[in-house]
């Protein structure tokens, strides 16, 4: 049996744990994560894009499905009547392509945003409003939105943190 890539499930919040186990045993693995704008300065910058999900690429002839059924923090391999799940390569790629470009775009928040979008803001002192995305500002996780204030037919430019916006659903 060649190696292929399998998804394995680890506890609730303990994907750096597992992802730290199978490179220590010396297994190729994938833990596609988000670059996030966190309010909070401390907390985590990185995001997994599948919450509870890694990838591994093993030979399961060589390492035995029972390694990873018993491996601390993980909950086995994602199976379909007891039998291991593969993952073709070409999605592996792309996923890594994907994620590539969002990371690029300035993470998440910014993920096919494009001047002249409408956008919400989500919080902060204009939480509640609608507004238009300008730009992404240069160095750093802010953003400047044009704001239309009460009958006013002009915008006003706003620059807000990035987390503060999420692009507006509505037309």
């Amino acid at each position: 049996m060649a190696a292929k890539w399998y998804v394995i499930r680890s506890k609730p919040r303990k994907e750096e744990v597992v992802y730290q186990q199978l490179r220590t045993r010396g297994l190729k693995s994938y833990f596609p994560r988000l670059r996030v704008n966190p309010v909070n300065p401390r907390a985590r910058k990185l995001k997994p894009y599948f919450p509870g999900y890694l990838f591994v690429y093993v030979d399961l002839e060589t390492e035995g499905i029972s390694t990873f059924k018993w491996m601390p923090f993980t909950l086995g391999l994602v199976t379909f009547d007891d039998e291991p799940a593969s993952v073709p390569e070409a999605l592996i790629h792309k996923l890594k392509a994907r994620l590539q470009e969002i990371n690029a775009a300035g993470g998440e928040v910014f993920d096919g945003l494009k001047a002249g979008d409408k956008v919400y803001i989500e919080d902060g002192p204009f939480a509640g409003y609608e507004a238009v995305f300008d730009a992404r500002l240069p160095g750093s996780e802010r953003v400047r939105v044009l704001l239309k204030l009460l009958n006013d037919k002009r915008q006003v430019p706003v620059e807000l943190r990035a987390g503060q916006i999420r692009k507006s659903t509505r037309k």
